[in-house]
């Protein structure tokens, strides 16, 4: 329901009133831990499971860069954090590089294989086959992860790939201590993982019961697919025997993936996307990623208020972020894909003076219908992921910083692992348009821009970001899976350490919303108060009641020790929001 004109006065006096938030209290032991960040003077990691950010930690104590530990890490939770963590994926890499004070985008996202066609997903009737979309051969894209991560050791970092990768072989080969959350996440996955039979044999018992808490998970082979990698670098996952064991799975069932796919697969450097935010500089990933163009969108709208003043998480407050995240999410349905397939109008969409124009059309008192709103740009040239993507952070001595956000999509992708190899595949193929103007698997409505071509990267959420200090220093590094949900939650993170100056825990722990312009719904955490919860609904906004939690920030911030800017300390968070995760610090 939307206010009349009478009412609009009376929220006036209200606006400001409404409680800010605490944080949600579902899935934490000790809340006063939320708001207390990890203290370092030298590295820092921060992952979504503890083994692997420890992982890290010990190759920046062992001599190794922000980029050997990124890549140690990301290999480590391919085997502890299996739903998510990956080497049948892809991914975004943003590296800042200290001495040089150049940041870049490694883009490691998967491919269409060159077999792959616009309709594949489309039914005799026109209609998009879902299971087929998301569940079956044919929903994996050309995996990224591995080449990427390699791509970034052997340009930017210091250590040989087998000592990166050593401490993943060993816990695959030896196994590890099965986490309450990996055991949860296991059983509730157990429908779809049993009907692959490699998946089944790799995360379950002989006789098909699930891993307890405390049990060893042994894994080898993909200890063995581990082990060809750092004897053979790329050419041992996307030649020889892996290539081949994965091939033979297509094969098996019918699947596009060809040698000749593994073999063209390439990583892209790409620039980031790049904002000025109330004098601090603000980048992420660009296209094929809707994360940067987006986010500096909706900062350049909010940068027209003064948010602080508002009061974090009050009615006012949210209505001026669900609004720039309502038309920054309908222009990425129209102007976003792949850049090398589609002109992706960047400038145009993070232009101030285009926000400006946004901010005029939204009435401070009353929301916007979403079936009003349309992709804004007068003139262009020329799918929901899961919130089980993964992301993390290091941060080394020297001041080297990486943000990594890597997927599979779906939890545990697809459900089908490759037999003798260990490793499962992604389903990021639901992540093109299947049909324009059909949401994907998480309500994303999509169009030609991020249709399905040969050998084009499927758009993606994915928000890996670094954000810099007027002086030019990065004094954030921090990203989130979430799915269609990442961008706004980045977004979030930003704005609660600049405008409300809250540290990194603080941050992390405060309750989010989100609105992704369709459905026209606003999705928030526990934590909003009641009273701010009424007068949203009374300025128009429908409210979805069954949110849960949003994302899963794993956050590494800078601040100087008394002014002294050669005196500084790293202050890491890990989202109390997914059970296990954890930072660790450079002995």
């Amino acid at each position: 329901m939307f206010p009349t004109p009478l009412v609009r006065l009376a929220l006036l006096a209200c606006l400001l009133l409404s409680s800010v938030a605490v944080a949600s209290e579902k899935a934490i032991l000790d809340p006063e831990a939320r708001f207390h960040p990890v203290v370092s003077r030298g590295g820092m990691v921060v992952s979504q499971e503890m083994i692997a950010s420890k992982v890290g930690a010990d190759i920046l104590t062992r001599g190794g860069n922000a980029i050997d530990a990124a890549v140690a890490t990301g290999f480590a939770l391919a085997v502890t954090l299996p739903r998510a963590g990956n080497i049948g994926g892809g991914g975004f890499m943003l590296i800042h590089l200290a001495e040089e004070d150049r940041t870049l985008a490694i883009d490691y996202r998967e491919m269409a294989p060159a077999a792959a066609y616009k309709d594949m997903f489309l039914d005799a009737e026109g209609d998009v086959d879902n299971l087929r979309a998301r569940f079956s051969i044919h929903s994996s894209g050309v995996p990224g992860t591995v080449a990427g991560l390699i791509y970034a050791l052997d340009n930017y970092g210091k250590l040989s790939l087998k000592e990166v990768l050593q401490p993943a072989i060993d816990l695959a080969r030896e196994g590890f201590e099965v986490s309450v959350d990996l055991s949860e996440s296991l059983q509730a996955r157990q429908k779809t993982l049993k009907k692959d039979p490699a998946s089944r044999a790799y995360f379950y018992k002989p006789d098909g019961s699930g891993y307890q808490p405390g049990e060893v998970l042994a894994q080898p082979d993909l200890a063995k697919t581990l082990i060809r990698i750092a004897a053979k670098g790329r050419a041992g996952f996307y030649q020889g025997e892996t290539a081949d064991l994965l091939i033979a799975q297509m094969q098996r069932n019918n699947g596009l993936m060809s040698l000749e796919d593994l073999a063209n697969y390439k990583v892209v450097e790409r620039t980031p996307v790049c904002g000025i935010y109330r004098d601090n500089k603000v980048c992420a990933m660009p296209p094929p990623s809707s994360g940067g163009v987006h986010m500096i969108q909706m900062l350049n709208i909010l940068e027209g208020w003064d948010l602080a003043s508002l009061g974090h998480n009050s009615a006012a407050y949210i209505h001026r972020l669900v609004e720039s995240m309502r038309r920054a999410y309908a222009d990425r349905s129209q102007y976003l894909g792949d850049p090398d397939f589609f002109p992706v109008p960047v400038s145009a969409l993070t232009d101030k003076a285009y926000a400006g124009q946004l901010r005029k059309q939204i009435d401070p008192m009353m929301a916007t219908r979403s079936e009003d709103i349309r992709p804004g740009l007068a003139k262009v040239a020329g799918s929901r992921e899961s919130s089980e993507t993964t992301h993390y952070s290091t941060w080394d001595q020297w001041g080297n910083v990486v943000s990594n956000t890597y997927t599979l999509n779906f939890s545990y992708g697809s459900g089908i692992s490759v037999a003798g190899a260990g490793f499962l595949l992604n389903n990021e193929m639901d992540d093109f348009s299947a049909k324009p103007g059909s949401p994907n698997g998480y309500g994303l409505v999509g169009g030609e821009a991020n249709a399905i071509e040969p050998g084009k990267r499927p758009l993606s959420s994915m928000t890996p970001t670094i954000v810099f200090n007027p002086e030019g220093q990065p004094i954030l590094a921090t990203g989130s899976p979430g799915g269609s949900t990442i961008i706004t939650i980045v977004l979030q993170m930003v704005l609660n350490i600049i405008d409300f100056d809250m540290n990194i825990a603080e941050a992390t722990a405060a309750a989010r919303i989100h609105h992704q312009w369709l459905p026209d719904t606003v999705f928030y955490e526990s934590g909003i108060s009641q009273d701010t919860l009424t007068l949203l609904r009374s300025m128009g906004h429908q409210l979805n009641d069954k949110t849960g939690v949003l994302g899963a920030t794993e956050s590494i911030q800078r601040a100087d020790l008394g002014g002294d800017k050669k005196a500084s300390v790293r202050y890491g968070a890990a989202d109390y929001r997914r059970a296990g995760s954890g930072a660790a610090v450079q002995n």
